[in-house]
């Protein structure tokens, strides 16, 4: 089960907290409201191509979602690696592995931020992440699900992917500190991938 220390708790509040104020007002709007127009539930996940790295580096091949029909696909946009807030989220989504993303097996968590290849593959080996880092320096596929409206980093927002290549969840933002959400995340992946 998901749990945070208060102290963690507290650190990634005044984390979230210090960060908007110096983003002003209008992108702590921006991340409050929901993800790119049509991509609501039901709705077609747009296809896209990513440099792909895990902790031994770069993939050979890029990330294609389009060639993950059959799977539950989840896309965890997030700001930056290694930043307070985004480590509770990756973390999390690790401690949980087995149960919440089944073990990787017919489920694929790509966490998407616009950080380098380099910053997301040695983020990815010193904590142990047994999932994919998708490197979106060009911001192209924030763009497409709502993510980035030209900011310098991503909104926080989830989407899963339906094994029918349409979105089953949307969570915008996902509120990586409240437990009920990874709850919330595990519920909507077994219902995507037809195990409840």
């Amino acid at each position: 089960m998901f749990s945070v220390s208060r102290s963690a708790a507290f650190r990634a509040v005044t984390v979230a907290c210090a960060s908007a104020a110096l983003l002003g007002p209008s992108s702590v709007t921006a991340q409050a409201q929901p993800g790119a127009g049509d991509l609501a539930v039901g709705a077609v996940a747009p296809d896209f191509t990513i440099e792909a790295v895990n902790a031994t580096g770069v993939l050979a091949k890029p990330f294609k979602l389009s060639e993950h029909k059959g799977e539950t696909v989840v896309l965890a946009f997030f700001p930056k690696a290694r930043t307070t807030g985004c480590t509770v989220q990756m973390e999390s989504y690790r401690d949980q592995y087995a149960t919440l993303m089944n073990g990787g097996q017919k489920v694929t968590l790509v966490g998407i931020s616009t950080d380098a290849d380099t910053a997301l593959t040695s983020w990815s080996k010193d904590a142990k992440f047994p999932f994919l880092f998708g490197s979106d320096e060009d911001k192209s596929v924030g763009a497409k699900y709502g993510a980035n409206t030209g900011r310098a980093v991503h909104s926080r927002i989830l989407y899963v992917i339906a094994p029918d290549g349409k979105i089953a969840y949307v969570a915008s933002p996902f509120k990586q500190l409240d437990a009920t959400a990874y709850t919330e995340l595990g519920a909507a992946i077994d219902k995507a991938a037809g195990m409840k």
